[in-house]
C-alpha cells in the first residue's frame, strides 16, 4: 500500500499544556490579592464607620431617656393636679343642712391645706376621705397626703407645692373662713439629673397652674 504526502502529526496533548501552564502563573500574578497597606486602610475605614454609627446611637439613647423622663414629669404633675383639684373642689360639702358638719377648710398656709367634707351625709366629717391634708415635704420631693392616718406619699419628685387664696372679691386672703378660690401650683422635676443640662443641678422641672372654686364654700 503506498502513501503520498507528509504524514499527519499527531497531536502533542503534553506540548499544550505545557504552553497553557505559564499563561496561569501570569494570571496568577496578575491577582496576587491585598496588600498590607489596603487591608490597613479598609479596616481604618470600617472603624470610622463604626464609631460614627455608635455615636448616632448614643445620641439616640440619651435623647429618649431625656424625653421618657421629661413625659413622666409632665405625668405626674398633671395627675396630681388633677386628684387635688377633684378633691378640693369638694371641701365644706355639707349636705344635711338639719345637722351639719361645719365642714369646711381648717387650716391653709403656703406649702399646706386642710380641709373637711361630709360626703354620706351623716352630719359628721369622721369617716374615711372626709379630713384631708395636702402638703408639700421639701425634704424628700413630694406631695403628702393625710386622711388621719398619718402623712402619705401621694406624688413624687416634687420640687414645689404653692396654694393661693383669695376671698369673694379676688383678693389674697389667709383667712381660712373667706377663701373662696384656691390656686394651686406644682413643680415637678426629672427623677434623675441630666449632665447636659447645667440649670438646677440637673434636674429638668416642669410647672402646672390651676385654680379651683369649692363651691360649697359659699353656702
Amino acid at each position: 500500500m503506498v502513501f503520498t504526502g507528509k504524514a499527519k502529526r499527531a497531536p502533542d496533548h503534553g506540548r499544550s499544556r505545557e504552553r497553557r501552564i505559564p499563561e496561569q502563573d501570569s494570571t496568577r500574578r496578575r491577582n496576587p490579592g491585598f496588600t498590607l497597606i489596603e487591608v490597613l486602610i479598609s479596616l481604618g475605614i470600617g472603624m470610622v464607620v463604626l464609631a460614627a454609627l455608635y455615636a448616632v446611637f448614643t445620641i439616640q439613647s440619651k435623647n429618649f431617656a431625656k424625653q421618657e423622663q421629661i413625659g413622666e414629669m409632665q405625668q405626674i404633675a398633671r395627675t396630681a393636679m388633677d386628684s387635688m383639684a377633684r378633691e378640693i373642689t369638694m371641701a365644706g360639702y355639707d349636705p344635711n343642712q338639719t345637722t351639719p358638719a361645719n365642714a369646711g377648710i381648717t387650716a391653709a398656709s403656703a406649702t399646706s391645706l386642710s380641709f373637711t367634707s361630709d360626703l354620706n351625709g351623716d352630719s359628721d366629717t369622721a369617716d374615711a376621705n372626709e379630713s384631708v391634708t395636702y402638703a408639700f415635704d421639701g425634704a424628700n420631693y413630694r406631695i403628702t397626703r393625710n386622711t388621719g392616718g398619718g402623712a402619705q406619699p401621694f406624688a413624687e419628685n416634687i420640687q414645689g407645692l404653692t396654694f393661693t387664696y383669695y376671698d369673694a372679691a379676688g383678693a389674697v386672703t389667709a383667712t381660712a373662713a373667706d377663701i373662696r378660690r384656691i390656686q394651686i401650683s406644682i413643680t415637678a422635676r426629672t427623677a434623675k439629673p441630666d449632665p447636659a443640662y447645667s440649670a438646677n443641678n440637673g434636674y429638668r422641672t416642669y410647672t402646672l397652674t390651676s385654680f379651683v372654686t369649692p363651691r360649697n364654700l359659699s353656702m
